[in-house]
């Protein structure tokens, strides 16, 4: 007689295939486009500050798990990986290298691990770095690189917000948009990059497509209604970048489908009073640093209802 065994465990009973490896593997695929043009627009300058981002962003947490908290070393989820190609994409080429091993720290050391390690900070770590090294060195990381001559111009959200032309240049066409032929940071400026690596991730189920396309269909109609080009908004910029790979972070945005549909038109909104209103050309950092703040309560408030639950009216 066969005896079977049977494992005994507490809920929830759901298998999947992914891992925190596996899905981070797929973001760094989805990347890989964007990395690609970066280097074709802007030289070899962005394959040389991604390589410092990521090899800071993994030293960073291998010397701080094994020496400072005495817990095994995680550098083999990808996790650090994905934190320093980010930040690096958010950086614009012609930043200096100290700045992104410092920035690299910061996402690491402070966001990410001061508050538990991956899966427990609450605002994306890359978006938290890019924000502080902004906030110190404004006007290096304001400065835009343009193709690969790097030669310094003004990023096209830029042109728009100093009246197109008169602000030292006619506005780039929604082609050289399209393609990624403008200035701007690493990895926003290819459109067409950014939305195959976006597809991508939505076809592996690695995210929703709520979060991004309820965020760009947002600032679409935002910028529309206040006679804004809605399609230069949309490819301009860091909202494709962000939509896709950073406010659909899972440690830091809302799991549940009300709550995800909220927090995207709260990112849409901001960026596009920030962009129409604000001192930055540029919106969707802040945005999305606000909205991961915002997101434990958003969740509290759209939780469905246990099944079987009855309301206590004392």
């Amino acid at each position: 007689m066969n005896e079977q065994f049977l494992t005994v465990s507490s809920s929830p009973h759901i298998r999947a295939s992914h891992s925190t490896g596996s899905i981070m593997r797929d973001v760094l695929i989805a990347l890989t486009p964007a990395f690609i043009a970066g280097v074709v627009f802007f030289g070899i300058n962005a394959a040389i500050l991604t390589i410092v981002c990521v090899l800071a962003s993994v030293a960073t947490e291998a010397l701080i798990q094994k020496f400072l908290l005495k817990r095994e070393v995680t550098i083999n989820d990808w996790s650090a990986v994905v934190t320093g190609v980010l930040l690096a994409f958010n950086l614009p080429v012609s930043a200096p290298l100290w700045m992104a091993v410092i920035g690299s720290v910061f996402a690491i050391a402070i966001v990410k691990q001061c508050f538990g390690g991956i899966g427990q900070n609450f605002i994306n770590p890359a978006l938290a770095a890019r924000a502080f090294l902004l906030a110190s060195w404004p006007t290096r990381m304001t400065s835009a690189a343009f193709a690969v001559d790097a030669a310094t111009t003004a990023t096209p959200l830029a042109l728009i917000k100093g009246g197109g032309e008169a602000a030292g240049g006619a506005l780039p066409s929604y082609m050289d948009l399209f393609m990624g032929n403008v200035g701007g940071c690493i990895g926003e400026v290819s459109a067409i990059a950014l939305l195959i690596g976006g597809i991508y991730l939505i076809m592996r189920n690695v995210i929703s497509w709520r979060i991004p396309v309820i965020y760009i269909g947002t600032v679409a109609i935002f910028t529309l209604v206040f006679g804004q080009d809605p399609i230069y908004h949309v490819l301009a910029g860091g909202l494709l970048l962000g939509a896709f790979f950073m406010a659909t972070d899972y440690a830091s945005s809302p799991v549940t489908p009300k709550a995800q549909i909220i927090y995207a038109l709260g990112c849409g909104i901001l960026t596009g009073v920030i962009r129409l209103w604000g001192g930055y050309p540029e919106g969707v950092s802040y945005s999305i640093l606000i909205m991961n703040v915002a997101a434990p309560l958003i969740e509290r408030f759209t939780m469905p209802k246990i099944y079987g639950e009855v309301k206590d009216n004392a």
